[in-house]
C-alpha cells in the first residue's frame, strides 16, 4: 500500500536539520536540471544562501558535530555487541571520524561561497521579493545563457563545498530515524497523545488515499496528533471518526 510520509521535529535542533535537509534535497534536484530551460534557478539559489545563512548559525555547526561525536561514540559501543557485522560498522566510523574533523576545522570549504562575487552580488537581490528579475541581474542572466555544460559545472562545485555539511546531516538524520520502527495504531476521535521524553523526531505514514492529515503539537515532554480535513469554508476542520495511522517515535 502507498503511503504518505509526514515528519514532526520536537526540538529546535532537529527542526533546523529538517530545514536544512530540505534546502540540500531542492538544490541538488537542480542539478539535473538545464535552469535556463526549467526556470528552476531561483529554487536553486534561495535554496543554496538558505542552507549559507543556516550554516552560518554556530550553534546548528556546533549541534553537527556534537552529534556526530555521539554517534562515534555510539558506533564504538555497538561494534563489540554479538552478532554484529563489524565491516559495515567500521565503515560508518570512518567517516563519522572524518566528518568530525572537517567540520571542525576554523575555515570550512563552504566559507568560499561567501567570497564568491557572483554568488554575494546575487544574495542581495534574492533577499528582495522580486529582485531576481533579469533586469535587476544581468549577471544572472548571462550565467544563465552560458552552457548547460558551464552551469552544471558551476552547480556542482558549490555543492561540493557544501558536501561535507550535507553528508553529515543525511548521516545524522538516517541514525535518529533508524531509532524506532512504524507502530499501526488506531484511535476512536481522530485524535492521539504521549509521552515525548527522550524523543526527537515523530514519523508518521497514512495511507495514500486518507482524507484527512496530521497536525502535530508537542515537546520533549509530551506530544498531540490532531487529524484534519480540507475545509472550503474554514480551510480545515477537526477530523472526529476513528483513524488509523502508523507512528514512529524516534
Amino acid at each position: 500500500m502507498s503511503t504518505v510520509l509526514y515528519e514532526h521535529p520536537l526540538n529546535e535542533r532537529i527542526r533546523n536539520y529538517l530545514k536544512l535537509e530540505q534546502f540540500f534535497a531542492q538544490a541538488y534536484t537542480c542539478l539535473d536540471n538545464d535552469l535556463k530551460i526549467t526556470t528552476s534557478h531561483p529554487v536553486f539559489f534561495n535554496a543554496l544562501f538558505a542552507i549559507i545563512d543556516t550554516l552560518e548559525r554556530n550553534d546548528v555547526r556546533s549541534d553537527l558535530v556534537k552529534d556526530l561525536e555521539k554517534l562515534e561514540q555510539n558506533l564504538v559501543i555497538w561494534s563489540k555487541g554479538p552478532d554484529v557485522d563489524s565491516s559495515i560498522l567500521e565503515k560508518q566510523l570512518t567517516e563519522t571520524v572524518h566528518l568530525i574533523r572537517h567540520l571542525r576545522v576554523p575555515r570550512p570549504t563552504w566559507w568560499q561561497l561567501k567570497e564568491d562575487k557572483l554568488l554575494a552580488g546575487l544574495k542581495q537581490r534574492f533577499a528582495i521579493q522580486g529582485g531576481s528579475s533579469s533586469f535587476d541581474l544581468p549577471q544572472l542572466h548571462f550565467w544563465l545563457h552560458q552552457s548547460e555544460q558551464q552551469t552544471k559545472q558551476d552547480i556542482a562545485q558549490w555543492l561540493n563545498l557544501l558536501s561535507d555539511f550535507s553528508s553529515a546531516l543525511g548521516l545524522i538524520l538516517k541514525f535518529i530515524r533508524l531509532r524506532d520502527d512504524f507502530e499501526t495504531i488506531e484511535v476512536d476521535s481522530g485524535f492521539y497523545q504521549d509521552n515525548g521524553e527522550g524523543l526527537l523526531l515523530l514519523r508518521i505514514k497514512l495511507a495514500d488515499d486518507a482524507k484527512y492529515y496530521p497536525t502535530i503539537s508537542g515537546n520533549k515532554f509530551r506530544y498531540s496528533i490532531r487529524f484534519m480535513l480540507p475545509c472550503q469554508n474554514t480551510g480545515r476542520r477537526y477530523a472526529n471518526q476513528a483513524t488509523v495511522f502508523q507512528l514512529a517515535r524516534c
